[in-house]
């Protein structure tokens, strides 16, 4: 039951911050503005050094079950490429998985544990494979145009997508509309803020991009 609720929230929410840094104590910084912003569901990647004690900590301080809606979070982990990776990142607190690619052992090892599992597919042969191991949402990777989830949904209706890389405020109803489940958001939420230093800069587009997503929903 703890899956299924846990993607309910993902859904509901509906826009997931995708968080890269040059050291784990900027990503957790990143992650804490992009909370205050509105946006409940974050994603550190691998490629963050020291990834794992950010995972840690933000999970330790923002836990999904509590009822304090000012304290809660779902805390993910990216860029996961095998599943030792993911069992190292579940280990630490990360509560869901997300791979830039397909890769069927993590599916597998996710699944034992009950952690909802996002691989990356882009034809539908992966989305296939995927939903044949038992995958509730797949990542649209890379995404290039809202057109791609139509023409996905025509032979695969079923299929549960969430597009990441390509998604901005001006497109994201488009997304929406061609039937994306949620959106990740990557370097648009965070761009301004590495390059002022003024990580604020993530809490006010964070917010922009939660309106965004309700007012098409």
């Amino acid at each position: 039951m703890r899956k299924i609720k846990l993607l309910q929230q993902i859904a509901s929410e509906g826009v997931v911050a995708v968080l890269r840094a040059d050291t784990a104590e900027d990503v957790v910084r990143m992650a804490e503005q992009a909370i205050v912003g509105g946006i409940k569901v974050i994603e550190i990647t691998m490629t963050v050094p020291n990834a794992l004690q950010a995972i840690e900590q933000l999970a330790a301080k923002y836990s999904s079950t509590t009822s304090n809606p000012d304290n809660y979070a779902i805390i993910g982990v990216g860029t996961v490429l095998d599943p030792e990776t993911a069992r190292l990142a579940i280990l630490s607190g990360a509560e869901f998985v997300v791979g830039p690619s397909l890769n069927p052992a993590t599916v597998v090892m996710c699944n034992r544990y009950r952690v909802p599992i996002m691989p990356g597919c882009m034809t539908i042969a992966d989305i296939q494979a995927a939903l044949e191991l038992g995958v509730d949402v797949v990542k649209l990777f890379p995404a290039t145009t809202p057109a791609m989830i139509k023409a996905i949904k025509g032979p695969m209706p079923q299929a549960n997508i969430m597009p990441t890389g390509g998604v901005n405020l001006d497109n994201l109803a488009e997304w929406v509309k061609a039937g994306a489940i949620a959106v990740g958001i990557g370097s648009d939420l965070t761009a301004e803020a590495v390059k002022t230093g003024d990580y604020t800069h993530i809490a006010r587009k964070s917010a922009q991009y939660v309106a965004a997503f309700k007012a098409v929903k």
